[in-house]
């Protein structure tokens, strides 16, 4: 799950990000500690909070801190990401590079590790002191079985699409974050 996109439900998954490589100058109003509430209509519910920091000139680190609270079940969860803005069109979106690890057993053999890279998306929005995304939707309108094989590929989809007045987002995972200071860690007596 981006940021919440990032975070949680099911966001659209690719192999290859809109853009072969970041290039757009950090955007300084991301950064900053963002904290968000995530409802999905059912009786889930999370807190969010985003870390997002400078990496480079052109790329972000990102720390998703999340709690998600199902009836009586607390699930804490911190995930780290790599980010960097690119467009599609007039379109700007936020390419979240994350890894799967997937350990492979056998009988005779030892496990196989194997890590793979993955990439998120959402669009977004800083107005004064908030933060919105929306992030693409799992559901991605006439994704390849297989996925994209290039950013230009997919890139190519997401403009035909939004072109199209068709809705590539997920509508349930639309995320709403306030900036606040970064909570400090209390100290020892």
């Amino acid at each position: 799950s981006f940021l919440s996109f990032i975070i949680c439900g099911c966001p659209f998954e690719s192999k290859v990000p809109l853009a072969a490589a970041p290039v757009e100058p950090v955007d300084s109003t991301l950064l900053g500690y963002w904290y968000g509430i995530v409802k999905d209509g059912s009786d889930f519910f999370g807190i969010e909070a985003l870390d997002i920091t400078q990496q480079s000139d052109s790329t972000y680190a990102i720390t998703r801190y999340g709690k998600a609270a199902k009836g009586d079940i607390i699930l804490p969860d911190t995930s780290h990401f790599t980010g960097y803005i690119s467009y599609a069109g007039e379109l700007r979106f936020m390419n979240v590079e994350s890894s799967i690890v997937s350990v492979q057993t056998s009988r005779k053999k030892p496990p196989v590790v194997t890590t793979e890279k993955v990439y998120y998306f959402a669009t977004f929005e800083t107005r004064h002191d908030t933060l919105t995304m929306k992030t693409i939707t799992e559901n991605f309108p006439g994704a390849p079985r297989n996925g994209y094989r290039t950013p230009e590929e997919f890139k190519e989809a997401v403009l035909t699409l939004t072109g199209h007045q068709k809705n590539i987002y997920d509508d349930l995972y639309s995320l709403s974050y306030k900036k606040i200071p970064k909570p400090q860690p209390l100290k020892a007596f």
